[in-house]
């Protein structure tokens, strides 16, 4: 369970990564030295994975934003999400309940791109049977701090 102090340096790394202990602390009432032990602490029990940048598709040529749903033979598994890691297209796969078996995120330049990501090399991952794919036209609502999730 997280306290009101690892609640306010979640939500205030979510917003900006970048603050410096003594930014940071000045956020949630803590000193420097204090503030570093607790991310510390927050690093070391897996609740902070990483920081990264946010890099925006479109600026790096990357318009295709789409969803493929996924549906493979029940012996698969594993070489399937092997591979869907490998890919770098594949920006995110979640394995689902429903009519399909995955759900991937994909981010290619262009719609010919895209019909080759699927044709070519998504429908050739081991044991894809069926794909199912929805194009993204418009982004609603990109992301939300995990932290602002916890209730």
């Amino acid at each position: 369970m997280l306290d009101k102090t690892e609640i306010a340096l979640l939500r205030a790394l979510e917003h900006d990564a970048r603050l410096s202990f003594a930014e940071l602390g000045e956020k949630v009432g803590l000193s420097k030295t204090p503030c570093w032990s607790r991310v510390q602490d927050l690093e070391k029990r897996g609740i902070i994975k990483g920081y990264r940048a946010e890099v925006d598709p479109a600026a790096i040529g990357l318009h295709i934003h789409a969803f493929v749903q996924v549906t493979i033979t029940s012996t698969k598994h594993t070489e399937f999400e092997a591979a869907a890691n490998r890919h770098a297209s594949i920006v995110q796969c979640f394995a689902t309940a429903g009519d399909g078996d995955y759900l991937l995120q994909v981010l290619v330049p262009g719609i010919a791109d895209l019909d080759q990501l699927l044709r070519l090399e998504i429908s050739r991952l081991p044991g894809v049977q069926r794909i199912v794919t929805t194009v993204c036209v418009k982004a609603i609502k990109h992301r939300t701090p995990m932290i602002d999730c916890v209730r």
